[in-house]
């Protein structure tokens, strides 16, 4: 059975694991930059900043999820009208989802300084925390600047099917954030040690570099000549700015509901300690890799489906989003055995702390358990994208994040005193609920499609 089962789907899986591969690693360059720096923080500076670093991470990571939710609603268009050849409508649209993406940095940057840097003072954390954290996210929140434009030319180029470039750029952004951030939270070469500001300061030049580097790629290859003819960095249309935010939006809401849990989650756990909370940023941190890996499977199943779907070849559509789901399911697989066997190894990576050590061990074992919950709900997610259904799954992950996964983490973790485990007990039931409810989705969706072929 498993023979003729991969006889049918082998062509797929080839296909899929081609177009994905470059973008998981692209897709990790973002979370590896959040992992150097906890990973920085923690041997250079101690545990106090690292829990600095947690706090920082859980409201930074809201902001730049509906950046990237916003500049994500370029790519399944791109694929579409690549896939009936409408190559001018392609540079068109890169035109609108740059200045789209420009103006919401914008304001996601004053939201930062306006908002944020002042909330932090009134969410019941640690004063010694939170002087550190401060610094740290003001160069973070200008950093979103140039982030929103490398995406712009990133889901561009992606969803053309060049996946490769933005991999090389963000492993080489990441190696220069690695290095200038060891630099300035150590203090070398003359400059005075910096502490926590020091790794907001190396990911902003890191951020600034990638984003100079995809843009002038795109705009001088010769691979793209034929797709950016008519781009226009000026050029605004409102219907084909509408078309992008439509889908944008709702993907931005997706990913914030599900990172706000996590965000929540760690507010919560804030109360409880500054260990508790450190604990959780070395665990998350870890979840957030195999997740970012798997993000970089569903947008590739974003592309496949987008493409076929602009094709009207549904078979093919279903069959290769199928795929997608055997995939993620083996590697996530695979990666929850890896952290329930390697629980007590992985944490000395961020600390030598041996009460942040012990819990998060406890932690990476219940992040095992979750693992295949979060790679199927994140795939469902990326398919039903490609076919430019948003809406009704962004309200199933509302649901599954906020009405189910925090509301239960606070029942179990704060009134039933289970503690940091507790919390993530309920995340845990919200990543099932999400990957069950959107599975149920894409049967339906993809049933009605090729249905419609066959009457």
């Amino acid at each position: 059975m498993l023979n003729t089962l991969y006889a049918k789907y082998k062509p797929y899986y080839s296909d899929n694991l081609r177009l994905a591969m470059p973008i998981v690693v692209s897709q990790l360059g973002h979370t590896l930059a959040h992992l150097a720096d906890s990973v920085i923080v923690g041997h250079f500076a101690g545990t106090i900043q690292l829990a600095a670093v947690s706090l920082v991470n859980s409201l930074f990571m809201l902001i730049l999820v509906l950046g990237m939710g916003i500049a994500y609603g370029l790519t399944p268009l791109i694929a579409q009208e690549n896939g009936r050849k409408n190559y001018d409508e392609c540079g068109k649209l890169l035109s609108n989802s740059l200045i789209i993406n420009f103006s919401i940095s914008l304001l996601l940057y004053a939201f930062v300084h306006l908002g944020t840097l002042l909330v932090i003072d009134h969410i019941e954390q640690s004063p010694e925390v939170v002087a550190y954290a401060k610094p740290y996210l003001g160069l973070l929140g200008f950093s979103i600047i140039p982030l929103m434009i490398f995406q712009t030319f990133k889901q561009f180029a992606e969803g053309l099917g060049f996946t490769k470039q933005a991999m090389f750029v963000s492993i080489w952004g990441n190696v220069i954030n690695i290095v200038l951030g060891v630099i300035f939270v150590k203090g070398m070469f003359g400059i005075a040690p910096m502490g926590v500001k020091g790794v907001g300061l190396s990911t902003l030049i890191d951020r600034t570099v990638m984003a100079i580097v995809m843009t002038i790629y795109v705009l001088r290859s010769a691979v793209f000549k034929v797709y950016i003819k008519r781009f226009k960095a000026t050029f605004f249309d409102k219907v084909r700015a509408f078309k992008i935010v439509k889908i944008g939006a709702p993907v931005a809401l997706q990913y914030s509901f599900e990172i706000s849990a996590f965000s929540g989650a760690a507010i919560l756990i804030g109360t409880i300690g500054a260990v508790e909370q450190a604990a959780h940023q070395v665990a998350i941190n870890l979840a957030s890799i195999t997740y970012m890996m798997a993000s970089g499977i569903a947008s590739a199943a974003t592309i496949k489906t987008g493409n076929n779907f602009g094709k009207s070849n549904f078979k093919d559509l279903r069959q290769s989003a199928i795929a997608s789901y055997h995939v993620i399911l083996l590697f996530m697989t695979v990666t929850a055995l890896f952290f329930v066997l390697a629980n007590n190894l992985l944490p000395f990576l961020y600390t030598e702390d041996n009460a942040v050590i012990s819990i998060a061990a406890q932690l990476l074992i219940i992040a095992g358990f979750f693992q295949l919950f979060d790679g199927t709900q994140v795939v469902g997610l990326g398919v039903l994208r490609g076919i430019g259904d948003v809406n009704v799954p962004t309200i199933i992950t509302f649901v599954a994040y906020w009405v189910i996964g925090i509301p239960l983490g606070y029942f179990l973790g704060i009134k039933l005193d289970m503690g940091v485990n507790g919390i993530w007990y309920g995340l845990t039931f919200g990543l099932l609920t999400a990957s069950i409810l959107l599975f149920i989705r894409f049967q339906n969706k993809t049933r009605i499609l090729l249905s419609a072929v066959t009457t």
